[in-house]
């Protein structure tokens, strides 16, 4: 199976770009993991909300395939601790989906449609973090799952 993880603009934040770089490698050791970056919409600064979140969901449903097992980041999402996360991966690998894909919105969230295709919402944390940090948290803990999953000593309890 391969895990995909998309976002929704790119940072020009140079640290943060090289934390990223630097879990996926990490994450790549494990199993196939690749981060794909949806284009912004362009002048969304003159969209209004409604209509930014319906663009941006027209071009992450054009990217998502019938078999894909996608998961939203989401604040309304289901919470998990680190050892539940690494057992749902472990899951979602066993499952006879193709691509596990994690997707990580614009700052306003999700479209409707994008909402109905999920097959899961999880939530980081109760707190409200900019989506260029979410990245951060997100890939930390699926490096992290993945040590669970091989027992190697990451985790600490």
């Amino acid at each position: 199976m391969q895990t995909i993880l998309y976002l929704v603009g790119k940072t020009n934040d140079h640290k943060l770009n090289t934390l990223v770089e630097d879990y996926k490698k990490r994450i790549e050791k494990y199993h196939r993991f690749d981060i794909l970056t949806i284009p912004e919409i362009k002048n969304r600064g003159k969209l209004t909300k409604y209509l930014q979140k319906k663009r941006e969901g027209e071009l992450i449903t054009d990217r998502i395939k019938q078999y894909d097992y996608l998961v939203l980041l989401d604040e309304t999402g289901k919470q998990m601790d680190s050892l539940f996360f690494s057992n749902f991966i472990n899951a979602r690998m066993m499952g006879s989906q193709k691509r596990l894909i994690f997707l990580i919105g614009g700052a306003y969230g999700f479209s409707d449609s994008v909402y109905k295709r999920a097959n899961e919402k999880i939530s980081l944390s109760k707190m409200t973090f900019s989506h260029q940090m979410v990245r951060i948290f997100f890939l930390e803990q699926l490096y992290r799952a993945n040590t669970i999953l091989r027992n190697e000593p990451y985790h600490h309890q």
